[in-house]
């Protein structure tokens, strides 16, 4: 038991401490821990559960970190994975943030934003990859072309006749809930 929790700590807070620029950036980091390095989860149990967790409110990080902690090491394990997400960032950022509003205009500091900013769009396309193999894959029975279908009227809705992404979110469950069954 102490082990597991030792084990969600260090996995969550050092995929958290790797993972600049916020939750869709750390998600790779995460299954690569919880299912690569620890074997908490195979890959469909971790897309399920991110497909699950996008579908509620709040950061995809806390959420995930919580649900895994849980299954894991039950409440305590939801606390330790939860307290490893959390805790370092939020005082890394109160220990940093006087440091960093003094050096905004420091060409190295600009510099280095800059040069991140590539790879957070490549580690997000990368999460994009990976979920699109999860959420486009079919199951017998149900209809192939739905996913796609649901994909693209969420994206058009959204993006183009600035639909509220909660009425998206609802409609695919529903939808789901009556078409894809499978």
């Amino acid at each position: 038991m102490w082990t597991d929790l030792w084990n969600l700590f260090v996995s969550f807070g050092r995929a958290t401490m790797l993972g600049y620029g916020g939750g869709p950036s750390i998600i790779p980091l995460y299954e690569h821990e919880v299912v690569d390095r620890f074997g908490w989860m195979n890959t469909e149990e971790f897309g399920n559960a991110l497909a699950f967790g996008n579908a509620l409110p709040g950061p995809i990080a806390t959420k995930l970190a919580a649900y895994i902690g849980y299954k894991v090491a039950g409440y305590a394990g939801a606390a330790v994975a939860l307290s490893a997400v959390v805790l370092p960032t939020a005082i890394l950022m109160v220990a940093l943030v006087g440091v960093m509003h003094k050096l905004q205009d420091n060409p190295f500091i600009k510099g280095m934003t800059r040069g991140i900013q590539p790879v957070i769009f490549v580690m997000m396309a990368m999460l994009a990859y990976d979920f699109a193999k999860f959420a486009f894959k079919t199951s017998p029975g149900v209809i192939s072309f739905m996913p796609f279908l649901l994909g693209a009227g969420y994206f058009i809705l959204v993006q183009y006749l600035h639909v509220s992404a909660v009425w998206g979110i609802v409609g695919a469950l529903a939808i789901g809930a009556l078409f894809m069954r499978g």
